[in-house]
């Protein structure tokens, strides 16, 4: 279930940490959490603004399944989502993730429409998303955002192809690293919480396997691991251990998304940075 807030009336005074969906609730949030959006020309953002909805996206929630017809794209702000492969006997497996980074529903843009994957949020947080048909519409002008879009897209096959290739040729323990290591970029922080079983689920292998994987990562150091909660000790160690992939994934999303990479706001840091909101097109203007 996706549920909507209005993004000019959405501060509350002494608002609990979390709503009753597991929700992290921030006071401020703000299109400029999101890394597509801040790299946009004033201009465009200011146009897009008003037609953007703040979402809250629970842990679980499925944002569209194979072959269904895309209603919204969504640009995480807090939240984590998963691109899924789900084969015909019901196995699945990780082919993709997507953060603060990035965009959910690169079909629109494509012409396609559908995707023949299923988006399930992996880790519970806020976004911004945006009517298809809208969508459309801004890409038809062939300006800014389009050229944006398509290179978050070349960046996101990069890492499907990547993940593919990670999955056939190397080692369990590397895949771990790898995976681990794409989560650790999008958090605010150095815990993750998922179960084996849910990474087993991501990684397409036994739940016995990422138990003797996450063990051998514990025992060197790397993480520490304890009823589902992960935090990471480690990141020069994971790099270390981990094989290319991870690498080739964050070198070519560098190079395709520099201006991204230079955005204040979307550089990786342990402490979340919260801006104040836009609350009317006067005051986005005037910072502009």
């Amino acid at each position: 279930m996706i549920s909507t807030y209005n993004l000019n009336n959405r501060q509350q005074a002494g608002r609990p940490n979390h709503n009753n969906m597991g929700v992290p609730m921030i006071n401020t949030l703000n299109p400029h959490q999101t890394c597509l959006l801040t790299a946009l020309p004033a201009t465009e953002l200011e146009r897009l603004n008003p037609l953007l909805e703040l979402v809250e996206m629970p842990l679980g929630n499925v944002l569209y399944e194979p072959g269904g017809v895309l209603s919204h794209c969504y640009f995480p702000t807090t939240a984590i989502v998963s691109l899924m492969y789900v084969t015909e006997d019901g196995a699945s497996a990780e082919i993709a993730v997507v953060g603060y980074e990035g965009l959910i529903g690169v079909a629109l843009l494509m012409g396609g429409g559908t995707m023949p994957n299923r988006a399930v949020v992996q880790s519970a947080g806020y976004g911004y998303r945006l009517r298809a048909q809208l969508l459309r519409q801004e890409c038809s002008r062939n300006g800014p955002t389009l050229a944006l879009l398509l290179r978050f897209t070349q960046s996101l096959i990069t890492q499907m192809a990547q993940t593919a290739v990670c999955n056939r040729h190397h080692s369990l323990d590397q895949q771990l690293c790898r995976w681990l290591l794409l989560r650790h970029d999008r958090l605010p922080d150095d815990e993750l919480t998922m179960s084996q079983e849910s990474i087993a689920t991501m990684l397409g292998v036994r739940r016995e396997s990422v138990t003797m994987a996450a063990g051998k990562l514990q025992a060197g150091g790397l993480i520490e691991y304890h009823r589902g909660h992960i935090t990471i000790l480690d990141r020069p160690g994971l790099e270390a251990r981990a094989c290319e992939c991870y690498q080739v994934v964050k070198s070519e999303s560098d190079r395709l998304l520099s201006n991204i990479a230079r955005s204040d706001w979307c550089r990786r840091s342990r402490t979340p940075r919260i801006v104040p909101p836009v609350n009317n097109h006067h005051e986005s203007r005037s910072r502009h």
